[in-house]
């Protein structure tokens, strides 16, 4: 059956309550009653006969800085007490409430005032001792199995700090003067080398890095994952902050605005149903020869095309990964011509009733993208037009129109235009935003392999090895369960846990890759290729080789269990149909959100680049993400249709015969490129003999820029030059021997004897 259209909204997170509801495992649940024992019974051992919410401003400060002096205590126990207490107020004292919406308001309330008081600062002091508390990491290496009471105190602080993080970085209508100064300074505060000398996000890094090496195994790394992702979001700015320093960057240059907004025109386009099945095409051909004069098979109404195809990747099984070959050119595997079938195609069926014009109104008209074109472009069609007119060629010329026709001038305008109103980012990359404080060292590489290691074993594809990374340490119990309930709900905990591991990975690497590309195109560059090079592609290939659909709607939850839900009302009691049921969406928003993003990441790393569109085509994308096109919903099938687009040319030509509806939502979804044939692979770009050739171009490029920048030991070449006329002349110059003698000779013969054209040292200074 054909899965019906998501009402998914992208963005850069989900709602307040779910972020909040992830940072917690099911397996965490009494924690909740624990946190609480440990504040009321030190709370009431200082303020008798009253409740927190009943407190004023300055006694709730009072009562923070006793919490604050308690955490430098040596006593190892006794801090975990004051942190869980703490941990209490960051989660919205929520044995005093009543309703949901009453606990994020108070944790709201109280993540502001235990930021002003310094308990982050506090908080971080003692991570930094979890870090490198090496008793710890060496006990949790030689246990054989790791549980939940391993990571205790790094668990509780971790979730102080993503409450703070994830709170203060949301901005709401009703939020007072000094909580939204409060805002920028935390942000500030997070972005900047105040910690041992680097950012925050540095340090959690360091936590995954070290994770994956196998040194902690004990790390809880979803948290650090959750806090990692929130820190560099809140730090550097979501997706429409990202948009406004696009616009910014283009009005300090004087360039035309940006034809569109990518995001928002998403949002406007409608899902397209995805490619018939095998089975569908063969009823289909049945019904059509049990009588020619019966009505005309079903068409969808949103169909892109009155072409049915043949689509031999529907199954799950291992017989989807053969794909159609160029070879097989029979046209039995293909499509039927409409002219070669023996039954008569009916004409289409009457158009449905005009819909409302409230309807209609939202829809947009005509292509969703204003058309592109690149400079290399418009120098391939002169090229092309001067071979044909005029017999010879003038290089990378795109100024000389001499001897061609009217109507290349016409055409070379118009490439012109084009190319003057897309005007790309890449000047704004190049030349004038500036660099991040470090370069794209070598250094973070091994970050980035760390969170490919955590992807690869988060994803559903992978298979249990004995080497492989353990993330399950911060979610599974001391003692395993003993019933089939039990086991149940350990099992929805554990994917649940991967899956929030798979949409904090994802989030991340797209939101650093952006922001790169932005500041600074080498930066983007250097970290694309470290992905590629970590084997990022087929990792993403291997997560999206499943049954796609049922990942996306997956119900590895159980919302009786969900922070706030669980500690305000009454727990029922769970059985085995609670557990099942799960929530009422038709889909899962973090892993429809994670699929997305990896899409996302996928074409950001293979865009323009044609040995890495030649990796889709080897490892045998296209059935792969043929799949994916049955997810109806229209940004993902965009990021499907664009990575289908860029290897169309590639494929040959049975492959483009036999998939005509495919080729036709490529047409009608993603931007058109003036002067791109990528349905037709004449191309030359679409004939790459040496593959490495581009990377390792590309490798040098950025290893000569790394070392022009930031190499101490700088070439005389690339040094930079002291125009200053006062340092220059207060420089100390040694002379030889004999200058002395014969200076004033050199004078009369190189500086007096010699005209001076002022006129020209003018133009030249002009």
């Amino acid at each position: 059956m054909e899965s019906p259209n998501l009402e998914f909204e992208y963005g850069d997170t989900d709602s307040l309550t779910a972020e909040l509801s992830e940072i917690y495992s099911y397996t965490e649940e009494p924690e909740f009653a624990l946190n609480r024992d440990y504040f009321e019974e030190d709370f009431r051992s200082h303020v008798r006969g009253r409740r927190w919410i009943e407190l004023g401003q300055e006694q709730q400060r009072a009562y923070v800085m006793r919490l604050l002096d308690a955490l430098e205590v040596t006593d190892r126990d006794k801090r975990l007490k004051v942190a869980r207490a703490i941990l209490y107020l960051a989660q919205g004292v929520f044995d005093e409430c009543d309703m949901d919406a009453d606990v994020i308001h108070w944790s709201r309330h109280n993540v502001f005032l235990l930021y002003d008081m310094g308990i982050f600062t506090a908080l971080l002091e003692l991570l930094s001792m979890e870090i490198d508390n090496n008793q710890a990491c060496s006990s949790a290496v030689r246990k054989p199995a790791i549980s939940l009471a391993d990571s205790t105190e790094l668990r509780v602080l971790l979730s102080i700090m993503y409450l703070m993080v994830e709170t203060i970085r949301l901005q709401t209508e009703d939020d007072r003067p000094e909580w939204r100064a409060a805002r920028e300074a935390f942000k500030t505060e997070l972005g900047s080398p105040l910690y041992n000398g680097e950012p925050f996000a540095l340090l959690l890094f360091t936590m995954v890095t070290k994770f994956c090496s196998m040194n902690a195994p004990h790390f809880p790394m979803k948290k650090v994952l959750l806090l990692l992702w929130k820190t560099i979001l809140f730090t550097m700015g979501g997706f429409e902050e990202l948009q406004e320093m696009k616009v910014r960057g283009r009005e300090r240059l004087s360039l035309p605005p940006l034809p569109e907004d990518s995001i928002k025109v998403v949002r406007s386009m409608r899902a397209a149903s995805p490619p018939a099945s095998a089975m569908e095409l063969i009823e289909q051909q049945q019904q059509a020869k049990r009588g020619r004069r019966s009505r005309r098979p079903l068409v969808k109404q949103d169909s892109l095309d009155t072409y049915n195809e043949r689509d031999p990747f529907k199954n799950d099984d291992a017989r989807d990964e053969e794909e159609d070959g160029e070879e097989a050119d029979s046209g039995i595997e293909g499509e039927v011509d409409p002219l070669d079938r023996d039954v008569i195609i009916q004409p289409p069926p009457p158009p449905p009733p005009l819909r409302p014009p409230t309807e209609r109104a939202s829809l947009p008209k005509g292509l969703p993208w204003a058309p592109k074109v690149r400079e290399k472009d418009i120098e391939h069609f002169l090229e092309t037009s001067r071979n044909k007119f005029i017999g010879f060629t003038l290089g990378n010329d795109t100024e000389t129109l001499v001897g061609l026709p009217r109507p290349i001038h016409e055409s070379v305008k118009t490439l012109k235009q084009v190319r003057r109103r897309e005007t790309t980012l890449i000047i704004l990359l190049l030349s004038f935003l500036p660099l991040l404080s470090i370069p794209p060292s070598l250094s973070l590489h091994q970050d980035r392999i760390a969170l490919l290691k955590l992807l690869l074993a988060a994803a559903p594809t992978s298979k249990a090895k004995t080497d492989s990374i353990n993330i399950l340490a911060d979610v599974l119990p001391e003692e395993m369960p003993i019933t089939v309930l039990q086991s149940m709900k350990l099992g929805i905990d554990v994917n649940r846990h991967k899956e929030i591991i798979v949409k904090a990975i994802s989030a991340l690497l797209l939101l650093l890759l952006k922001h790169l590309k932005l500041n600074h195109i080498y930066q983007f560059e250097i970290v694309s290729q470290h992905l590629v090079f970590a084997n990022c592609i087929p990792l993403i290939l291997k997560f999206f080789n499943q049954n796609i659909m049922s990942y996306i709607s997956a119900k590895n939850s159980i919302c009786v269990l969900d922070f706030p839900h669980c500690v305000v009302h009454e727990m029922p009691e769970l059985t085995a149909e609670s557990l099942e049921a799960g929530d009422s969406n038709q889909f899962c928003w973090r892993n429809l959100f994670s699929c997305i993003n990896l899409l996302r990441i996928l074409n950001k790393l293979t865009k323009w680049k044609h040995s890495r569109t030649m990796m889709l085509v080897v490892f045998k994308s296209a059935p792969i993400l043929k799949r994916a096109l049955k997810v109806k919903q229209a940004m993902m099938q965009l990021y499907v249709l664009k990575l289908l687009k860029i290897q169309t040319k590639y494929l040959g030509r049975q492959w483009r015969k036999s998939n005509m509806k495919t080729m036709s939502a490529i047409y009608q979804k993603v931007r058109h490129r003036l002067n791109d044939d990528w349905a037709y692979g004449n191309d030359i770009d679409a004939r790459p003999w040496d593959f490495q050739a581009e990377e390792c171009a590309l490798r040098e490029s950025i290893e000569k820029f790394n070392s022009r920048r930031y190499d101490k030991n700088q070439n005389g070449e690339f040094a930079p030059v002291d125009n200053c006329l006062q340092s220059v002349l207060g420089q100390r110059v040694e002379l030889p021997e004999d200058f002395h003698y014969s200076y004033e000779m050199w004078l009369e013969r190189e500086v007096f004897s010699q005209p001076i054209q002022w006129e020209g040292l003018l133009q030249q200074a002009q």
